[in-house]
This record gives structure tokens, C-alpha cells and sequence, in this order.
């Protein structure tokens, strides 16, 4: 079963469940709903990776808006903000860690034989598509900065 089936199938339960499940059901719709466009804009069905990435960029969305309804004090929106981002997460693969980020851009900077800051452009390039979904993309940077300033 594709993942976004797996959405579709979820989005019938929520569907069943009536009040309980209003949040799920909402927050499915709309995940889907980004789906449909990213495959009509792209004149095609995605594939999972292209799904895991929609979700990742709503999760994203929801992270920023989480930001400036804490920065507005409203505690109502900050609650539901966050509980969309917990549905969101359990679609998306385990995010790496830290070390793991750092191991990956070490492997990258050996393969393109990176020697300096000049080389970020090739490092990201190389390490982008193996972490693509389960980093953080600033992140990834930021270690890829600093493993290529120590160098």
C-alpha cells in the first residue's frame, strides 16, 4: 500500500469516527489535498518520496505558523498547531540525528573531494538526495558549514 493510500484509508477512519477524530480528519484532508495539487501540478501521480516530501513541507508550514502564534499568545491556535504536527510526523520516516547528519556530510565531503567552503554547493548536492525527508534542510547545512570550515 502507497503511502498516500495509507493517508486516504486513515482519512475513512478518522471519517467514522466521528468528533473524536476531527482533528486527524482535517488535518488528513488537508495533506491530501497538497498531495492532489502537487500531482496535478506535476501532471502526474507522486511517487512515496514525493509524498513523504508534501508532508514534510506541511510539517514545515506548520512549524513556521507555530512560531508566531507563540509569539502572538494564542494559546488556542498553538495547541492545535502542534497536535497537527504530531498527525503529520507519523507519516513521515524517523528523522536522523545530529551525528547522523554529520557521518552522511563526512561520506559526501570524501566523495566529491571536498577541500573547502568553495565546495558546499557539490557536498550539498551529493548529500541532499540521502537525507532528503529526514532532515531538516538548514540543518544539514549548517554541519555541512562546519564540517567543511574545519577542513
Amino acid at each position: 500500500m502507497s503511502l498516500k493510500q495509507r493517508l486516504q484509508e486513515e482519512m475513512k477512519v478518522a471519517l467514522r469516527a466521528r468528533e473524536e477524530g476531527r482533528l486527524r480528519l482535517d488535518t488528513l484532508r488537508l495533506v491530501l489535498a497538497a498531495i492532489r495539487n502537487a500531482e496535478i501540478e506535476r501532471r502526474r501521480e507522486l511517487t512515496d518520496p514525493e509524498v513523504v516530501e508534501v508532508i514534510a513541507r506541511e510539517v514545515r508550514q506548520r512549524e513556521e505558523a507555530l512560531a508566531e502564534f507563540e509569539r502572538g499568545q494564542r494559546p488556542d491556535l498553538v495547541e492545535k498547531t502542534r497536535a497537527e504536527i504530531a498527525v503529520l510526523r507519523e507519516y513521515l520516516p524517523e528523522p536522523l540525528s545530529e551525528a547522523e547528519i554529520r557521518d552522511l556530510a563526512r561520506q559526501a565531503i570524501a566523495q566529491v573531494g571536498a577541500t573547502g567552503p568553495r565546495d558546499m554547493g557539490k557536498v550539498m548536492q551529493a548529500l541532499m538526495p540521502k537525507v532528503k525527508g529526514r532532515a531538516d534542510g538548514r540543518l544539514v547545512s549548517q554541519v555541512v558549514r562546519e564540517l567543511l570550515g574545519e577542513g
